[in-house]
């Protein structure tokens, strides 16, 4: 028999794993660690939605199997957020499926769409599932440029020329995980031409539509006349609901590819528990204060992170968007590589971030951190962080560190 599985030989180790160890031993010294690696909402879920839960929860009718697709209702929520939000029209019964959060859509229609050979375009970094989706699903992934500029759209169209097979679909991920940047319309403009040109699929991924901070809105890919031809998006209740273990979340667009998620998600599930769905629907329909409230939330842990970071020695950029600070490792510490300069962070600091490798191999000269703490505990974090940037014993570098 063999070793491995064969999609198993596909996946390189949890790169996150290494660092995940060092947590987990260092808590169990009962040490104090501060955890900003995972990008996992510390806030509460607004009370509305969890009594609407509760109240539906009463009913025993909604004890049973669900529906895979989505109940009707929570479907048109989402077409009616999209009308209001973004002034796009959907029809719930053809452009819209609810899945079990934006991931496991996003890897049900790779198995879809995907045939053994085939070729998926993704910036690189990126979110993980982004690629290994698809690698799951037996196709080859080409990396393109992360940056939402003229240097992807040149590449994008150099690689459609060097692809063998040519390129079947292409990721887009704006706001971006890890990155944080952002998208403007001119840019979704060109990559649905882009796509048509080619005849190519758009999976878009816009979890983190409601995360921004400035003047920018982040706008949808569907904006643009014509992008339902070829694009498809993702959208999640985890970050703007503060829902992300309710595992609630949406494809919408392209008829022909919600279809093709549609029949395999049939095979595969039952749909998320009903008062999950109708609380999500109460989510979508009912006051959007909480949604405010969630980016002031944000928006003052980005300010204090990055300014610690700042004062610390640290020269980060301000994201724009999102929910993580994506750091260049400080200049002394590069050739450790992210996993060896996470876990001497984590050793010194006591402060637990993602090492950037895990988001794909153009991301090692980065560490992501998440803003899933207090600002109390944020600061507590910048402490530890100074003292270590700024202390004697950042001079020595133990060489099992490096990575």
């Amino acid at each position: 028999m063999a070793e491995e599985f064969h999609r198993i030989r596909r996946l390189p180790p949890y790169v996150f794993a290494e660092v995940n160890q060092a947590k987990a031993k260092a808590r169990a010294a009962a040490e104090d660690i501060v955890d900003l690696g995972m990008g996992n909402p510390d806030s509460p879920t607004p009370p509305h939605i969890v009594a609407k839960l509760i109240e539906a929860v009463q009913d025993p009718r909604t004890h049973r199997y669900s529906a895979s697709k989505g109940i009707p209702g929570l479907r048109k929520a989402l077409a009616n957020y999209y009308e209001r939000r973004f002034n796009v029209s959907l029809n719930p019964e053809t452009e819209v499926v609810a899945t079990l959060g934006s991931k496991e859509g996003l890897a049900n229609l790779a198995a879809a769409i995907t045939s053994p050979g085939d070729t998926i375009l993704v910036p690189n970094p990126s979110y993980p599932i982004h690629q290994f989706g698809f690698i799951i699903a037996g196709a080859s992934v080409r990396s393109v440029p992360h940056t939402p500029d003229e240097d992807m759209l040149r590449a994008l169209e150099r690689a459609v020329v060097h692809s063998v097979p040519k390129p079947t679909a292409l990721i887009v991920n704006y706001p971006s995980n890890p990155t944080g940047l952002m998208a403007d319309l001119d840019f979704y403009r060109e990559i649905v031409a882009f796509a048509k040109k080619h005849e190519i699929y758009v999976l878009s991924d816009l979890a983190y539509a409601e995360l921004y901070y400035g003047d920018r809105i982040p706008p949808s890919i569907l904006e643009v006349p014509g992008a339902k031809d070829v694009a498809v998006e993702f959208t999640s209740m985890s970050k703007t609901y503060n829902m992300a273990g309710w595992r609630m979340g949406f494809a919408a667009g392209n008829p022909k590819l919600i279809s093709a998620l549609t029949r395999v998600k049939s095979y595969l599930d039952y749909g998320a528990f009903t008062p999950i769905q109708v609380a999500a629907t109460a989510a979508l329909n009912g006051p959007q204060d909480c949604i405010e409230d969630m980016r002031k939330l944000y928006r003052e842990r980005r300010d204090v992170l990055v300014k610690g970071l700042k004062q610390a020695g640290w020269d980060v950029p301000v994201p724009d968007a999102g929910m993580f600070v994506w750091a260049p490792i400080p200049e002394r510490f590069k050739h450790l590589g992210s996993v060896g300069f996470s876990k001497l962070l984590l050793e010194k600091s006591k402060v637990a971030v993602a090492p950037g490798i895990g988001f794909g191999e153009h991301g090692d000269t980065h560490v992501r951190i998440a803003m899933v703490e207090n600002t109390q505990r944020i600061r507590q974090a910048l402490r530890g962080i100074r003292s270590f940037l700024q202390g004697d014993n950042a001079a020595p570098i133990d060489a099992d560190l490096e990575h």
